[in-house]
């Protein structure tokens, strides 16, 4: 399978510079919840909102895309949209393509060469039964269709790009943790003017410290992201620390921190063997994880670069 083929190809309105960043954010919050990957599970979107309505004030949740992917019941589908959307939504790969009836980009992941072809395959194989599903929404279609592709938000003061890739792409995989490059991350941040990148999409976390600032890759808001767990992981932002964050990052007077979601394992897991059974695309690329989570472990998800950090990036318009 090329790189040009669906599902591995990254399509030209999927693209952008760090440039593009450079500009006023469109969200001010002393607390920023950063959403990616919910996949389509209400159980986790259940547990988010708990973890929120903790919080005085409320956080502003931002959901960066591929909010949904398992959830082919039109119920499901629309209800769950319609959640997600009474709050600050981007659009994923997995929006993107449910919004068009093109099959060229297959799932739109842009998977790079070291994801196997069946797993490729059988992503376009959901996203075509998703698709399917979505088919039944025009006006929900096109809505999503319309989400942005990223954002700037400012927490304390301090610039942040939402994205659902990475600094070049809505696709893009450079903020992955197996590709992550000092020298190329370093030069998007001072394009973008921005302290934080918040980022998914690669379905593994990372947070990663540098000189000009961290990238916080939440992995997966509705799928396990460590081996022999059963919780998904959100992105917060904020000028005061929360106590049960799994780790953090001080950046100034903001913390970079990631949050378990403890969502209802029992009722995901039988929700999802009803819609996605033995044998189906769904079951074969991700039961085991969500039974038993990825061969990744916590302690690989923190990452600091070797050098001292720079001052973060005030709320500003350019550099």
């Amino acid at each position: 399978m090329g790189r040009d083929s669906p599902g591995r190809n990254c399509p030209l309105s999927y693209r952008y510079s760090p440039d593009v960043f450079r500009r006023l954010p469109e969200v001010e919050a002393e607390t920023l919840y950063v959403i990616g990957g919910l996949y389509g599970n209400p159980f986790a979107l259940d547990a988010i909102l708990e973890l929120a309505a903790q919080e005085s004030p409320a956080p502003t949740l931002v959901f960066n895309g591929d909010f949904n992917w398992f959830d082919v019941d039109p119920g499901g589908f629309a209800a769950l949209n319609a959640r997600v959307l009474e709050h600050v939504a981007l659009r994923g790969n997995v929006e993107t393509e449910l919004a068009n009836d093109d099959a060229e980009a297959g799932c739109g992941c842009a998977y790079p060469e070291y994801v196997g072809d069946a797993d490729v395959a059988r992503s376009n194989a959901i996203l075509g039964s998703l698709r399917a599903t979505a088919c039944a929404f025009p006006a929900l279609r096109a809505r999503l269709g319309r989400l942005p592709m990223h954002a700037v938000a400012a927490v304390g003061a301090v610039r942040i790009a939402i994205v659902h890739g990475d600094a070049w792409s809505l696709a893009g995989w450079r903020f992955a943790q197996e590709s992550l490059s000092d020298a190329a991350l370093e030069r998007a941040f001072d394009a973008a003017n921005v302290s934080v990148f918040a980022s998914s999409h690669t379905c593994l976390p990372v947070t990663y410290r540098l000189p000009a600032g961290v990238i916080a890759n939440n992995g997966a808001a509705g799928m396990p992201n460590f081996r022999g767990t059963r919780f998904g992981l959100v992105t917060r932002i904020s000028t005061a620390e929360r106590a049960d964050a799994l780790y953090r990052e001080r950046l100034g007077p903001i913390a970079v921190e990631t949050l378990a979601v403890r969502y209802d394992h029992a009722r995901w897991l039988g929700q999802f063997d009803r819609l996605w059974p033995a044998g189906s695309p769904a079951a074969m690329s991700y039961r085991k994880r969500i039974t038993d989570g990825p061969g990744y472990d916590l302690a690989q998800a923190v990452r600091r670069a070797v050098r001292s950090p720079a001052a973060p990036r005030q709320n500003a318009a350019t550099g």
